[in-house]
């Protein structure tokens, strides 16, 4: 069976909104190193017009510098579903959108053959961990407070509390903290 994994970067007050952050060349290369072990990725809407069509058009003319060119060749290398209800048509030959049930497709999409699955943003991934479907959680924590912006899980009710696991952490130069979690 396929895990999902979440993988997000946050500040240390919980910050998940993009634009109060950073990421640096080690950043962008735990994240290309995270998409080697999946095949799929599943966005929302709005994170993945975030992504697509900026980082197809880096993977196409590496536009940027190595760390982040790499992730672009990554990130445009893999499959990827949207789930909308607004979203006509994707922009990225590998994308597929799903307008149907949310916990249906995950729950389909783990019993299929592959590796494992990458969910990204917020909104998505928040329903996902009330629903009980995320596996393993990836967090890389900037040493920044923001103060403002959007949290983790907002308005999300947890059916219970969530028990994980730390299995690994890595410090980075800059003073970020990259930390996963398996759900116990």
């Amino acid at each position: 069976m396929r895990n999902v994994i979440f993988a997000i970067n946050i500040t240390l007050d919980g910050c998940v909104d993009h634009t109060k952050q950073v990421a640096d060349d080690e950043t962008h290369q735990y994240f290309t190193d995270l998409l080697s072990e999946v095949d799929l990725g599943v966005f929302g809407r709005i994170t993945y017009q975030l992504m697509v069509p900026f980082w197809p058009e880096v993977a196409k003319n590496q536009s940027m510098d190595k760390a982040s060119n790499e992730f672009a060749q990554a990130f445009d290398s893999i499959n990827k579903i949207v789930f909308s209800r607004s979203l006509d048509s994707a922009e990225d030959r590998n994308t597929r959108i799903v307008r149907g049930n949310l916990r249906d497709e995950i729950l389909k999409l783990k019993q299929e053959q592959g590796k494992n699955i990458l969910v990204g943003g917020v909104s998505v991934p928040s329903q996902l961990i009330e629903l009980g479907l995320v596996d393993e959680y990836r967090f890389v924590v900037g040493p920044i407070v923001a103060g403002e912006g959007r949290r983790l899980l907002e308005g999300v009710s947890l059916p219970e509390r969530l028990q994980l696991k730390l299995v690994e952490s890595k410090i980075f130069e800059s003073g970020c903290v990259a930390l996963r979690y398996l759900k116990q």
